[in-house]
């Protein structure tokens, strides 16, 4: 196994301690409105959240950023930085963004010490950057050496087993059919992966405003498991 491999394995770990088990990006509110109450509604709420928010958005993001690492265009990267903030509009999920990517920062930065490395954690204490986790993963993605598309693909797939379980507990659903759910994902995940290879610029930073809306509602829900 080449150790790209495994250094992809570990930033897309569900499991890596960054906190983003924590969030659960507006599916809660669809799940107490019922919108979203079976493993059809999970299928077609992942279909519709990975092909007009993910992939116009943190994957693009991603794409750009892992493009400015390779010219050595750190003003890229901050433009990239600010613009991924402003296009996060819900509160909660710009704050997670930050949250996620700071964290990130502190588990890899020390890990990696390379340049652009120092000079993130650097800028991020100085508040040059506001620290996204889709920049972010970008940045240390590049600098672990994992392709581009390999990055890309685990980012898709570490969103989408979040979400799937949230939703094993939001809803509830069998953990059986939560793993039918990641496997039917599958193909689109490759499908979106080679797309955000080359972003529509046009596209980027693009809202979806019933994800946006339903996050919005989320910090007035009665009763809440999860942060966003």
């Amino acid at each position: 196994m080449k150790q790209e491999l495994l250094h992809l394995l570990h930033i897309c770990d569900p499991m890596l301690p960054i906190g983003s088990f924590s969030h659960s990006y507006g599916l809660e509110t669809y799940t107490q409105l019922e919108a979203v109450k079976s493993p059809e509604d999970v299928l077609s709420f992942l279909q519709e959240m990975l092909i007009h928010t993910v992939l116009p958005n943190d994957a693009s993001f991603i794409s750009l950023t892992y493009d400015a690492c390779d010219n050595n265009n750190w003003q890229k990267i901050i433009e990239l930085d600010e613009l991924c903030h402003a296009s996060k509009l819900p509160m909660e999920i710009r704050n997670a963004s930050q949250k996620l990517g700071i964290r990130l920062t502190k588990i890899f930065s020390p890990l990696i010490l390379s340049e652009i490395t120092k000079k993130t954690e650097a800028s991020i204490n100085t508040k040059e950057l506001f620290g996204h986790y889709c920049i972010l993963f970008g940045v240390f993605a590049h600098q672990l050496n994992i392709k581009k598309e390999d990055a890309i693909q685990g980012y898709f797939y570490n969103t989408a087993i979040g979400f799937i379980t949230n939703a094993v507990k939001l809803i509830p659903l069998g953990q059986d059919t939560g793993q039918q759910l990641i496997f039917k994902l599958l193909p689109l995940i490759t499908e979106l992966s080679k797309k955000a290879l080359h972003p529509d610029i046009n596209r980027l930073g693009i809202s979806s405003v019933g994800f946006d809306i339903r996050s919005m509602e989320h910090e007035k829900l009665y009763s809440r498991l999860y942060m966003s």
